[in-house]
């Protein structure tokens, strides 16, 4: 008796992923984000577990979720600026001639830089001035301004890189969409 290919053995290969998988882009200044969101999905996980399988709820599961939370935002937000991939509102770009694009770039480059050095000194003092503890934990609150006062640091770095390379390149993906990726090259 012959022996019949199956469909699924003569199929043709499957394609590659889409470009949205794509995750090359992925840097070793990216490891803390990770780090800090498999942490909060532990915790979350432990949360859940605690409460609704044995009955009692570990009292610090809450807090620390919230904290590990704002840590993913902001840490997020430092890899968000490092690949150019902040939201932004591009029906103003496609309405300018390409100079004025360019101004307006530089423009939200120069605020974008003052607000994240602002934004830097402003944690620093806060949690400066900051001296009361965790309720669950014995650990100070001014811990989780500090991490925020270095990532609004880190992205006021990474913010002058990214003004420095639009000023010596004169163009971004939101001044020349047709020649750029869907995210701003790394740094």
């Amino acid at each position: 008796m012959p022996i019949q290919s199956s469909p699924a053995r003569d199929a043709a290969p499957a394609p590659p992923p889409p470009a949205d998988d794509d995750i090359s882009d992925i840097r070793l200044v990216d490891t803390p984000v990770i780090v800090v969101f498999w942490v909060l999905a532990l915790v979350v996980f432990l949360q859940f577990f605690t409460r609704y399988v044995l009955n009692n709820s570990l009292g610090w599961t809450e807090e620390i979720a919230r904290y590990l939370l704002i840590g993913v935002t902001f840490i997020g937000a430092v890899a968000a600026v490092r690949r150019e991939s902040h939201i932004a509102v591009e029906l103003l770009y496609t309405r300018l001639p390409r100079t004025a694009r360019l101004a307006l770039q530089l423009f939200v480059d120069v605020v974008s830089l003052a607000f994240y050095a602002a934004l830097s000194w402003l944690c620093v003092h806060l949690a400066q001035r900051t001296f009361q503890k965790m309720t669950s934990i014995d650990v100070p609150k001014s811990l989780v301004y500090w991490i925020v006062a270095a990532c609004f640091a880190a992205m006021a770095l990474y913010q002058l890189m990214v003004l420095v390379r639009h000023l010596s390149r004169r163009t971004s993906r939101l001044i020349d969409p047709d020649a750029a990726t869907s995210t701003g090259p790394n740094l």
